[in-house]
């Protein structure tokens, strides 16, 4: 009563915090000015060969604080560092004159002519690291003469050590029985809610996506088909983050379309429906060995020029645009997600665009957010009816923070529609393909 006689107005309640969820890739495409900075300076002092002082710069460019991704200390010439990658960890050393690390991949009790064979084959694709057996443990190893340990040469080839070990460890251990999982103490399983809501809308996401493109004909819509089967693949592998053979599957499913071969998309989309009916049938057990908790050091992916990523919006867009003059409303609002969905699996993308990708799925998934603990709704499904003061606040917060990096970045709220999702989805990527990415 006070409160109306006064004109006092309630505050609004400060929002819970939102649980602590990973979604995505990891991007290394994320540095800070002063990380940048870190890496001319670690240039800088390798060219006065003042190489620990150039190792100390570098480990501080790809340590991400927010991951706790790096440990790494030095005493005079000699450093000992560790680099968490998904289900491994890259350790080394280095002293006056040699810089070295490994990954440890398997163990293998007894010696294996087919897994060697495997190891010798797949050596050949790499540039900077080798297999090695040491004992019983299967191990990749990368070292270089401090005098060439150079930051570029560090990077990539503690990449490849990373992405490949993390990666390969999987595949190795499900392909040949005799090897045994080792050295993933480190890792910490998701809780049981976590994993059953996930287990839960991958069950969701797929049926649903099989049921659209069953009702079309195979021939006329070959081409929305493929977008829905190529979205459902970046989906799942955005909203639940999988590891190892789970991740491996999707990206099976993404290469069985862009392979170079003369198959008509109707094979195509056969194929790729037929693995995800595998997937579907795969027990929650099968799944949740494949969900956990990991931290990362570098992409496995790549930057890509900012107009190779507008360009993909733009063109998926275009095609969206079909399906909702028609008013196939899903596969639009599905083709309109795919754009940046696929720049977000295939490339490594700035930070702040992954950021705004993210509130465009709470908007889409808002009842899976719900299901995860977040508590923000910004899109009410029921009654197509958006909380549009506060996503474009949300825009607006997701962008101040990078305005000294890329000063020219302007996301137009005024062009976003609100009238459906499909059309709240095409403008809201059209704005992200004319964002200006140019940096500092």
């Amino acid at each position: 009563m006070l409160d109306k006689l006064f004109g006092r107005k309630k505050t609004k309640a400060a929002p819970q915090p939102a649980p602590e969820i990973s979604f995505g890739r990891y991007s290394d495409n994320n540095k800070s000015v002063s990380k940048v900075n870190r890496w001319t300076e670690a240039e800088n002092l390798f060219k006065e060969r003042k190489f620990p002082e150039s190792f100390d710069a570098f480990f501080d460019y790809i340590r991400d604080e927010t991951q706790q991704n790096v440990r790494y200390e030095r005493t005079g010439p000699e450093g000992r560092f560790e680099c968490y990658q998904g289900s491994k960890i890259v350790r080394g050393q280095f002293d006056a004159r040699k810089f070295c690390a490994e990954v440890t991949l398997a163990r293998m009790p007894q010696p294996s002519v087919p897994v060697m064979r495997r190891l010798l084959e797949m050596n050949f694709s790499l540039y900077y690291s080798r297999f090695a057996l040491d004992s019983e443990r299967l191990c990749m190893r990368f070292d270089s003469d401090v005098q060439t340990a150079n930051p570029s040469k560090l990077y990539y080839g503690l990449k490849e050590l990373a992405t490949k070990g993390d990666k390969q460890d999987d595949l190795l251990v499900q392909d040949f029985s005799i090897l045994q999982t080792t050295d993933i103490e480190h890792l910490f399983p998701l809780p049981q809610h976590e994993r059953e809501v996930k287990y839960e809308w991958f069950q969701k996401w797929i049926k649903e996506t099989l049921d659209a493109v069953a009702a079309l004909d195979a021939d006329k819509f070959s081409g929305g088909i493929a977008y829905l089967l190529l979205n459902l693949a970046y989906k799942i592998d955005y909203l639940l983050s999988p590891e190892g053979k789970l991740l491996h599957d999707l990206e099976n499913i993404s290469y069985l379309y862009f392979k170079k071969d003369d198959r008509p998309i109707v094979e195509k989309n056969r194929d790729m429906t037929s693995e995800f009916k595998k997937l579907q049938s795969k027990s929650k057990e099968d799944i949740f060995q494949y969900l956990f908790r990991s931290r990362h050091t570098f992409a496995i992916t790549s930057p890509q020029p900012y107009k190779t990523i507008a360009d993909a919006i733009r063109a998926a867009n275009d095609n969206g645009s079909w399906y909702r003059d028609n008013n196939y409303h899903f596969i639009g609002t599905q083709i309109a997600e795919y754009g940046i969905a696929y720049c977000q699996y295939s490339y490594s993308l700035p930070r702040v665009v992954t950021e705004l990708f993210h509130l465009l799925m709470t908007i889409n998934y808002v009842e899976y957010f719900l299901a995860l603990g977040y508590t923000e709704v910004y899109y009410d499904h029921y009654k197509n009816q958006f909380a549009i003061s506060e996503i474009i606040q949300r825009i607006k917060d997701i962008q101040e923070p990078w305005k000294s990096k890329y000063p020219l970045m302007n996301f137009n709220t005024q062009n976003v529609k609100f009238d459906s999702l499909l059309n709240f989805n095409l403008s809201f990527t059209n704005e992200l393909a004319a964002l200006n990415m140019e940096g500092k």
